[in-house]
């Protein structure tokens, strides 16, 4: 897997680090990868899939939002509101310097974003989430004993996956804000589902939600044992080459 290291610049100005893996050859469509809440694009998960995808011919776009990974910014002055501008302005950059993405891939919180941007990335044909939350406002639990701090004070230091970040107020507002079903019924594009029925990070109800809100054409795929963040190597290489199968009778 060839992979070239660029920088575009995000919705708040900032410039945002990303990978461009691409297959050996001519490459037949180009995935763009949003990774999951204060993940990176570095994750071996993230990893995984991209080389799957390559072997198929796929080429994959893969960056860090604002403020997390190699990227510049400040997560606390992000929400999910500025992940989906962020998103938008890759496929530009894609659009721009390539081919505007035709495969448009989620995990986790990641996945909540492809399916509210997709409608804005006219190139787009087929979406694929993995382990999504139904509802942005899902990634809450992650701070529940500091949401009344964060109301009160206006922000609070939070412990996510053994770091710390500060959470704003306006990350909170911008949650409950946002409600995906409309764009999950309005998606016009290929979808496909795949969660993990023993995910114990974001349940498999959540799929079942997507996936009755969504219209045909639709598809669901079990993970099986796998754990959310896709940490035995087998799912995640499963997850990119079926996807960059289910997604060729659409491209």
């Amino acid at each position: 897997m060839a992979s070239e290291k660029i920088e575009f610049k995000g919705v708040l100005g900032e410039m945002l680090s990303a990978k461009v893996d691409r297959p050996d050859g001519e490459h037949r469509a180009c995935a763009l990868f949003a990774h999951c809440f204060t993940c990176s694009k570095n994750l071996k998960a993230v990893s995984n899939i991209a080389r799957a995808l390559n072997r198929k011919g796929v080429l994959v776009f893969r960056f860090d939002f604002t403020g997390l990974g190699d990227s510049g910014g400040s997560f606390e002055d992000t929400n999910f509101s500025s992940n989906v501008d962020d998103l938008i302005a890759a496929a530009e950059y894609m659009k721009r310097e390539m081919h505007g993405p035709t495969i448009l891939i989620g995990h986790s919180l990641g996945g909540a974003a492809v399916l509210q941007a997709a409608g804005r990335m006219e190139t787009v044909k087929a979406v694929a989430t993995i382990g999504a939350p139904s509802e942005p406002k899902h990634v809450e639990h992650h701070f529940e004993s500091k949401k009344e701090e964060i109301e009160r004070e206006g922000s609070a230091i939070v412990n996510l996956a053994g770091r710390p970040f500060r959470i704003k107020k306006q990350f909170l507002d911008d949650l409950a804000e946002t409600r995906m079903d409309s764009y999950i019924e309005n998606l016009d594009r290929a979808l496909l589902v795949m969660h993990a029925p023993l995910d114990d990070t974001v349940g498999i109800d959540n799929a079942a939600h997507i996936y009755k809100m969504a219209r045909h054409p639709k598809s669901f795929l079990s993970l099986h044992e796998a754990d959310h963040l896709l940490t035995d190597e087998k799912f995640s290489r499963y997850a990119g080459s079926i996807i960059a199968e289910w997604a060729e009778i659409y491209l």
